[in-house]
């Protein structure tokens, strides 16, 4: 595929596009990619390599594995890519959710090693979150986001509140919160007219009221962790522009726990700002596929395995 390589973006996955087996032919078919899987074990104390190549798939299912997996093997593909065209230089830099943080280190301003520590505290934290205050989540298709805020609305009570977590693309969106709340909005959804409303198998929240009681502990990692301003601007989730500043990047990384990831609206603004092709690094098409939905115009390219080596060469 040709591409305009001054109007790129890259994105990074996030929760949801792991799978057992991930990075592994990517290790094995580029040096750069096999040291940072190294180097990740290294630092984690525990072969998270072998868990994410061989599985049992139950345990890279776990938030606290799979964050610091998705986050790793973004890394290692971003680095082989950046070696086979050291060209690229993205307008923007944007991730879904765990993504973003995998985004910052692309841009230069989160070290991968304390990127890599952050992300498996941030899985930890949200586990103990969601073992403390257990919840659920619900993905809708076929309705607006206003109709399903209005939804949510309806279907919380006090201490029982459910929201739009995910705003992924036209027609498509998660409800997360307490289980209860979101069995009265996948009810209330159906009704409405929705094409499908489906409780998600997590046992974790995200994205939720539910996620509150972690977020101070977090901030406070994040308080002890020197930051710098990315050398592109990345896109954040809770607002949807690029973060402006490190008091920012701190708030809004805190504040994006309970927050809606605005995916819809961030690529529409890239789209917006010339962005004509977006490259998403590591795991999986899930990006790919959203934008597709998002802006049909745009060319999407995926960067994870070797066999999408060609389109860069």
């Amino acid at each position: 595929m040709t591409f305009d390589s001054q109007k790129i973006a890259f994105l990074f996955p996030g929760q949801g596009s792991q799978r057992v087996g991930m990075g592994r032919d990517l290790a094995e078919t580029h040096p750069l990619a096999r040291q940072t899987f190294e180097e990740a074990d290294a630092v984690l104390g525990f072969p998270l390599s072998r868990l994410m190549w061989e599985g049992p798939e139950a345990e890279l299912n776990d938030t606290a594995n799979t964050q610091p997996a998705l986050y790793v093997h973004s890394t290692a593909a971003l680095r082989v890519l950046r070696a086979l065209r050291p060209d690229l230089r993205p307008l923007y830099l944007a991730g879904h959710s765990l993504g973003q943080f995998s985004a910052l280190t692309a841009g230069g301003a989160l070290p991968f090693e304390t990127g890599l520590r952050l992300v498996r505290l941030r899985g930890e934290l949200m586990r103990r979150a969601g073992k403390s205050a257990p919840g659920s989540m619900a993905a809708v298709l076929g309705l607006e986001v206003s109709v399903l805020e209005a939804i949510c609305a309806q279907a919380s009570a006090a201490g029982a509140a459910v929201q739009v977590a995910n705003d992924n693309c036209p027609g498509q969106a998660v409800l997360s919160g307490e289980r209860g709340a979101v069995e009265r909005a996948v009810q209330l959804a159906k009704e409405a007219g929705a094409r499908r409303a489906i409780p998600l198998a997590v046992s974790v929240a995200a994205h939720s009221p539910l996620m509150a009681g972690i977020q101070q502990e977090f901030a406070a990692a994040l308080a002890e962790i020197a930051l710098i301003m990315p050398d592109a601007p990345v896109v954040c989730n809770v607002t949807a522009r690029p973060l402006e500043s490190i008091k920012e990047m701190r708030a809004n990384l805190t504040a994006q726990l309970t927050s809606r990831v605005r995916w819809r609206e961030s690529v529409e603004w890239m789209g917006a700002q010339g962005v004509e092709t977006f490259i998403e690094v590591g795991c999986g098409t899930v990006l790919g596929g959203l934008v597709g939905r998002i802006l049909p115009e745009a060319k999407t390219l995926p960067f994870g395995a070797p066999a999408d080596f060609a389109a860069f060469l």
